[in-house]
């Protein structure tokens, strides 16, 4: 029975993690109230061996003791290559994972081959999409803390970005 619960806390904390809505409140509040972190602008672009560029990265600050987290970008090709993988000295693991809708639900998986990017077309990793795992993490991820990630790419350099820590908007239902 405890592995059961254990195993249904994990899950529950990885799509936490990728963006999933939760259908259950915290069953705990913290002692005091606290005001979420301020939302920051995009970054600015950030051009990467003159092919790729790279805007608004950013983390989801991590809840009491998650061990997963995600991370969002915006890349753009002005050649065709493909986001072969991520690395974090933070997490004992980082992914690239892709999400998709397969007999009414929604399922995640590592994109082993990687993430193509289209020459010319914006590659948006976002939650409730395709987006950056970090999985064993170190430490938690901080709201206005930064992390750095490095990006690998198939033909352009490997580059290391700082992503932004920031609680996300709420957009429509979503809380």
């Amino acid at each position: 029975m405890k592995f059961k619960i254990i195993l249904a806390t994990a899950a529950a904390l990885t799509m936490a993690a990728c963006g999933q809505k939760e259908g259950a409140a915290p069953t705990e509040a913290p002692a005091e109230p606290t005001a979420p972190a301020a939302v920051d602008a995009p970054t600015t672009p950030t051009t990467v061996a003159g092919t790729i560029t790279v805007e608004d990265a950013w983390c989801r600050p991590t809840p009491n003791g998650a061990k997963a987290g995600g991370c969002y970008v915006i890349l753009t090709a002005s050649e065709s290559d493909s986001l072969k993988g991520v690395r974090f000295d933070g997490a004992d693991m980082a992914q690239v994972h892709e999400m998709k809708h397969e007999d009414g639900m929604m399922k995640m998986a590592h994109l082993a081959d990687g993430l193509p990017l289209p020459k010319g077309q914006r590659t948006e990793l976002k939650p409730h999409g395709n987006h950056i795992m970090l999985m064993g993490l170190k430490a938690p991820l901080v709201a206005g803390q930064t992390a750095k990630i490095t990006l690998d790419f198939d033909k352009a350099e490997d580059v290391t970005v700082d992503f932004q820590i920031r609680t996300p908007p709420v957009v429509g239902g979503e809380e």
